[in-house]
């Protein structure tokens, strides 16, 4: 059975930092791809960030290219994101998403989700 467990979010001032962290188990991710998405209250989810595990290229929404850097550990099963410069925007809950393919990166579309992890930004 396959699990995505999120750590690291919380309580954040704007212009503060956070890592999240996405550790997969019950199988093996390193020929697919894993990313961040988030859901703001009354919004629909979106992706934030996509790594393709073996190659590590990246694709980023807009609104946080040049503050969040999505990283993998592939020996660990893990990914990363590191959120810089945060913005009240940013609030919201983040969930870890894998694919068994590379593809998934290009389509957005991910087989395993976790439960999300809950990162606040305050004014």
């Amino acid at each position: 059975q396959v699990q995505l467990v999120e750590s690291g979010g919380g309580l954040v001032q704007a212009g503060g930092s956070l890592r999240l962290a996405c550790a997969a188990s019950g199988r093996s991710f390193s020929n697919g791809a894993m990313a961040w998405f988030r859901q703001a209250p009354g919004k629909e989810r979106a992706l934030v960030a996509a790594i393709t595990m073996s190659s590590g290229t990246t694709t980023y929404a807009d609104s946080v290219k040049g503050r969040f850097t999505i990283s993998r550990d592939n020996a660990k099963n893990t990914v990363f994101l590191q959120m810089n410069s945060l913005k009240t925007e940013d609030t919201a809950v983040y969930y870890c998403a894998a694919g068994s393919s590379w593809i998934s990166r290009i389509t957005g579309k991910f087989d395993y989700w976790g439960q999300g992890t809950q990162v606040t930004v305050s004014s």
